[in-house]
């Protein structure tokens, strides 16, 4: 019996990591091609400036949120790798803002916004008061 759910887990697990690697792939693919947008499935992404601006904030997000070194200080790390990541929020929200129609998603990414910048700058404190410790 429990050789059995092991065994399915693993293949949970293989399966999993095959299809993440693919979309890594995919992403990477996207990333050296200017201009060709790729989403998870590897068909052409929609092009319409929302989507676009979507994208450009996934990505600067996933850029900064990789760039940080991590330092092993716990503290220091969660902040720095977590304020790209509120910022990418806070720029989904915008574009929400910008091109959305819904009243409850505009009212959403209206709070986002005001949240994230709220915690950005919880953080940025943190920072500086910590700063070469």
């Amino acid at each position: 019996m429990h050789k059995r759910v092991l065994v399915r887990a693993f293949g949970i697990c293989t399966a999993f990591a095959i299809g993440a690697a693919g979309a890594a792939a995919n992403a990477q693919q996207a990333a050296s091609m200017p201009g060709m947008h790729m989403n998870m499935a590897g068909s052409s992404a929609d092009s319409s400036p929302a989507t676009q601006a979507y994208q450009e904030a996934d990505q600067k997000m996933m850029q900064h949120m990789s760039a940080p070194p991590y330092t092993g200080d716990a503290d220091k790390d969660f902040v720095t790798h977590m304020l790209p990541h509120h910022q990418g929020a806070v720029d989904m929200a915008e574009v929400e803002l910008k091109y959305g129609k819904d009243p409850q998603m505009k009212k959403l990414a209206s709070n986002i916004v005001k949240a994230q910048k709220e915690e950005i700058a919880v953080m940025k404190r943190w920072l500086a008061k910590h700063e070469g410790k």
